[in-house]
């Protein structure tokens, strides 16, 4: 007899306050046989750490360990190769649990499909079976909301910039936004910082670590320790205020 195939689940579980995960998400969370979840070599993770109480002992964990946490890797090795091959590895062992008739959540810091890694996983399966997102609350969200940041107002637009951008693309696009946030700092901070002098925009960028977890921290722009800046942190600069 065949099996009916698993569903495959992509769960936003937002920024980190453990508070902030949906109400679907979580039904489907507790539904679910198999929970996966990305994960550094000798980490527990983020994401799990938000959904780890809510767990029965009846599911299956299926830790998706990255084999690289850095884009700097020595020659002759391709981060892009590398990471590319461990999504594929990844979407084989997870598609063995759906040709099985197992549901699996993939659990997402965040929102799935704004820099999730879920979406690698959906880009390789979702065309072989059944597909299901639930959007979550974002880290540029969380940032917002933690800072006390009104985004945009009224007609403005909102620019979202990876810190990992070459220096004069970053300044680019920052001197052409009423209003931005970037991301992915870390070793890219001195950089951000500098580009954000340069255009005179330092005095109303807003600076926070880990927003909304429980290690979250609000550092002003110039007192950042360049080398201590982690991934999770990000830079909002609001749109000029507007008197409604």
């Amino acid at each position: 007899m065949m099996h009916a195939r698993g569903r495959l689940i992509g769960l936003g579980v937002g920024p980190g306050d453990p508070e902030l995960i949906t109400v679907k998400a979580l039904r489907l969370l507790r539904e679910s046989p198999v929970v996966a979840y990305f994960v550094a070599k000798g980490k527990k993770g983020n994401a799990f750490g938000i959904i780890e109480d809510h767990l029965v002992p009846q599911q299956t964990l299926m830790p998706l360990v990255y084999p690289v946490t850095t884009e700097a890797l020595p020659a002759p090795l391709s981060y892009e190769q590398v990471i590319s091959d461990f999504y594929d590895t990844a979407s084989v062992d997870v598609a063995a649990h759906l040709d099985a008739g197992r549901d699996v959540a993939v659990i997402c810091e965040g929102d799935p499909f704004f820099y999730g890694s879920y979406m690698y996983l959906h880009d390789r399966l979702a065309e072989r079976y059944e597909a299901q997102v639930i959007p979550g609350v974002c880290s540029m969200l969380g940032g917002a909301s933690v800072l006390g940041a009104p985004l945009v107002y009224r007609n403005q637009s909102l620019s979202v910039l990876s810190g990992v951008l070459p220096h004069d693309d970053l300044k680019r696009r920052l001197a052409d936004a009423d209003a931005a946030v970037i991301m992915k700092l870390g070793r890219n901070f001195p950089k951000v910082r500098q580009v954000l002098e340069e255009l005179g925009l330092a005095g109303r960028a807003l600076y926070v670590e880990r927003a909304t977890m429980a290690n979250q921290k609000i550092v002003p722009l110039d007192e950042v320790e360049p080398m201590s800046s982690p991934y999770f942190s990000l830079i909002i600069v609001p749109g000029e205020r507007w008197q409604g």
